[in-house]
């Protein structure tokens, strides 16, 4: 392949990720915001944001064994997309709390398999032409943090309740990104050895160790991701401040994954779990000390390792564990495992936030250092994938 095609293909695949992660950026911090102006307490905030992650469980593996048997990722990430659009038209629509809860259900079914199917995409792809990952994800976290600054400047002007037209329009960008993705190469058609089938993984205990470890660590900022925001709002920040404060947290993350190309071949993702573990114990313990301003841009830098450790840590191990035709499926697992734990922490982030306040954070340091617990597991098993 030219140099010239290689640098179109992730220039594409980096379109993708911004398009996502824009997307995540105006809902994550600001969703909460809507969800609040619509009337709903914080106990239903929680199960409403819980919703995304029990749904993933069903839609997830779904999506990615169809794509895998047809062979057939760019499809999959464009039908995802284009009608991910509709189902976010359709919460906007909404009335009413079990109204908000039935199509946000809907417009999470068919969302949720978007990441795992461009991780799985891009991997692939990135993979075949030899590049590297790291400097074509950032481009999503750059775009994360201007979303987050467009959703911050828009809660500060329009009416909370108009928010979530910002998140239809951006999930647009989605389906067109989707639309502009160039098609992989057919996969070799070579059935799996007996011994390395997808069911195998679910037997082999330093792979379901690597998915506890990733799902606590990723599980332990629920209260984070429901609750900072209104928070920080109650605080007397204003729109732009809290965006701010997102956008440095992600800032931290792009340069840990500029820089992840660069790491010595003795790091292993489990290493990059148990780092991960670390920063978010760390994070989550002076949260939960209800920290003044002053301190929250230097929690926030840690979010390069709560989240860009282990996430880049868990892809990498299943990335490589994955037996030939089955990557979509291996991301899969580690997207449903996620999931489950996140609808978990999240279901309880509101009861915990509604019952201690900031004292919520506590439990999630719990979380992390349990994930952490898990990686160290799969670390001293000594089975793992070269990077």
């Amino acid at each position: 392949m030219s140099p010239q095609s290689n640098i179109g293909f992730a220039a594409r695949v980096a379109a993708l990720y911004a398009a996502i992660f824009a997307m995540i950026g105006v809902q994550l911090p600001f969703l909460p915001v809507w969800l609040k102006a619509k009337g709903l307490d914080a106990q239903m905030i929680g199960v409403v944001l819980a919703v995304p992650m029990i749904v993933r469980v069903f839609a997830i593996p779904l999506a990615t064994r169809m794509a895998d048997r047809r062979d057939a990722l760019r499809a999959a990430i464009v039908i995802a997309g284009c009608v991910s659009v509709l189902g976010y038209g359709l919460v906007g629509l909404a009335e009413g709390v079990l109204a908000i809860l039935f199509t946000y259900a809907l417009a999470s079914l068919v969302f949720t398999p978007v990441m795992p199917l461009a991780d799985t995409y891009a991997l692939r792809g990135l993979g075949e032409r030899a590049l590297a990952y790291g400097p074509v994800r950032l481009w999503g976290s750059a775009a994360f943090i201007a979303g987050t600054f467009v959703a911050g400047y828009a809660s500060d002007i329009m009416p909370a309740r108009q928010l979530i037209w910002l998140v239809v329009a951006v999930t647009a960008l989605i389906a067109v990104a989707a639309l502009m993705l160039s098609p992989l190469a057919a996969a070799a058609a070579h059935p799996p050895e007996p011994s390395t089938t997808h069911k195998s993984l679910l037997r082999d205990p330093a792979f379901v160790a690597v998915l506890a470890s990733a799902s606590l660590i990723q599980a332990s900022h629920a209260v984070f991701y429901s609750f900072a925001t209104l928070e920080w709002r109650a605080a007397q920040l204003d729109g732009t401040v809290i965006a701010g404060l997102w956008a440095i947290g992600v800032v931290a993350e792009i340069i840990f994954f500029a820089l992840s190309g660069r790491l010595p071949p003795m790091i292993r993702p489990t290493t990059l779990l148990m780092v991960g573990a670390a920063g978010a114990a760390c994070r989550w313990t002076a949260m939960a000390l209800d920290p003044s301003a002053i301190l929250l841009p230097f929690l926030q830098t840690l979010h390069a390792l709560s989240f860009g450790a282990s996430y880049l840590g868990a892809l990498w191990f299943v990335a490589r564990r994955a037996p030939p035709g089955r990557a979509a499926t291996a991301q899969g697992y580690l997207a449903v495992a996620s999931g489950a734990v996140m609808a978990v922490a999240m279901g309880l982030s509101g009861l915990l936030y509604a019952a201690f306040g900031a004292g919520a954070y506590a439990a999630m340091a719990l979380a992390a250092i349990a994930g952490g617990g898990c990686a160290a597991i799969a670390h001293r098993a000594g089975r793992y994938p070269p990077r």
